[in-house]
């Protein structure tokens, strides 16, 4: 599978992460646009409004929860250990609270995921933290 190759590029993906976002996954294609897939692995809020006001809540458990681990897996060990998505953190950080931020790397790491899964290009560090 050229995607696993590929995957572990991504910055905090490694062997195992890589097989769990491949397998947890499927095929790529059902999901038509990065936000549907991003959704999927729960790496953005589900809240609803109208009009600026609060209307209730979403569907929390709505996704896969293996996939919002290995993101978060993902975005803990690319904290640590590369500088850009650590400065990213740190911006992030500045505003707002440590699961936001962290959830928010996290959630990049899910959309370079896909481009890269779905296209078959090669992780470009330059084009996600830019």
């Amino acid at each position: 599978m050229p995607e696993y190759k590929q995957l572990k590029a991504v910055f905090g993906i490694g062997d195992i992460l890589s097989q769990t976002i491949i397998l947890e996954t499927g095929d790529i294609k059902r999901f038509h646009k990065v936000g549907n897939y991003t959704s999927y692995c729960r790496c953005v809020d589900s809240h609803k409004t109208s009009n600026g006001k609060k209307k209730g809540v979403g569907n929390k458990k709505c996704g896969n929860k293996y996939l919002a681990w290995a993101y978060m897996e993902a975005a803990n060990f690319a904290l640590r250990f590369y500088e850009p998505a650590n400065k990213f953190y740190q911006r992030k950080l500045s505003k707002r609270n440590v699961i936001v931020a962290r959830k928010a790397l996290a959630h990049k790491l899910a959309r370079a995921s896909y481009y890269v899964m779905r296209d078959h290009v090669p992780f470009n560090p330059e084009q996600l933290f830019h």
